[in-house]
């Protein structure tokens, strides 16, 4: 296996078709490299994302998925044209986890600890693979203007963030991520989808993620009605920041639109038929969504094609 030791030999220089060395954790020092890395101003940060994206360990993925964020900023080696060729493996995930149907997945009673830890880990494995949608989403996608990937790192790190509270709320049940098995329909419209960042930012901010601004409120209602206030405070606080999540999904959307002279609201309904994407039932949020950057007639819309 290529060692992180490849990475320097990019600074300064990644150029179109440029081949990103698959992630090594267990030699050649990977984790002390990246941790090295993530400070070098003259790495690519899109290069680092593909990078952190193919990490298995969700502390570690985590930790420099914030180290990547803060550093960013002040990197003097943004590469915005670079065509970064595709590794095997993507997202790198644990190994350990068990992935199903999401029709194969069955609720638990959430009078149990166990039940509690179930529904945790579910959003846990939520957050986690938007943390991998983020970083996909600035790794993959080439000749975007730079704030697109200053967003998106934004938005990895609010998701990991978002993961690390659940995970501690999971251990206070007795739950560790893995213990249950979980589904992969985010990560599947992500694959579906990437060959288009247009079609991306359709139908998985706007689409799936946007399902999740319908979903908390239940979600939390749930938790403090068997008795866990603490992770219904969490699941505020993602919600509060998913409405920002969803807007840049949305502005994004739009001026692709614009740059593409596409109508929005039919270009939207196109893609979906396109790509198979699933029908969306009531209940709408529609405080949250029209907060988030939807239109009324594009809620309306969502009545409609029920």
């Amino acid at each position: 296996m290529v060692g992180m030791s490849q990475i320097h030999e990019t600074r300064g220089r990644v150029g179109k078709g440029f081949s990103c060395p698959p992630y090594a954790a267990c030699n050649d020092g990977g984790q002390e490299n990246l941790l090295h890395t993530l400070r070098d101003p003259f790495i690519c940060p899109r290069v680092i994302a593909l990078h952190i994206l193919q990490i298995q360990d969700p502390k570690y993925k985590t930790a420099t998925t914030l180290a990547l964020a803060r550093t960013a900023t002040r990197s003097r080696a943004w590469n915005l044209s670079a065509t970064i060729d595709e590794p095997q493996g993507l997202p790198g995930m644990p190994a350990a986890l068990r992935l199903v149907h999401a029709k194969d997945l069955r609720p638990q009673p959430l009078h149990t600890p166990q039940g509690k830890g179930a529904l945790l880990h579910a959003l846990a494995h939520i957050e986690l693979n938007a943390v991998n949608l983020a970083l996909d989403a600035v790794w993959r996608f080439a000749d975007m203007p730079l704030q697109y990937y200053l967003d998106w790192l934004a938005v990895a790190r609010d998701e990991a963030y978002h993961y690390r509270m659940l995970a501690r709320r999971m251990a206070h049940w007795g739950t560790a991520y893995t213990q249950h098995a979980a589904h992969n329909t985010l990560w599947d419209m992500a694959h579906k989808t990437r060959g288009d960042v247009l079609a991306r930012m359709a139908l998985v901010p706007r689409l799936h993620e946007a399902r999740g601004l319908d979903a908390a409120p239940a979600v939390r209602e749930k938790l403090i009605g068997c008795g866990d206030a603490p992770s219904g405070a969490v699941v505020d606080v993602i919600q509060r920041d998913e409405v920002g999540h969803v807007l840049v999904g949305n502005q994004w959307f739009r001026w692709l639109c614009l740059e593409r002279n596409l109508d929005p609201m039919s270009h939207y309904t196109a893609l979906c038929e396109q790509y198979a994407a699933p029908k969306l039932r009531p209940p709408f949020n529609e405080t949250a969504r029209l907060a988030a950057g939807f239109t009324q007639a594009e809620i309306d819309w969502l009545y409609l094609s029920d």
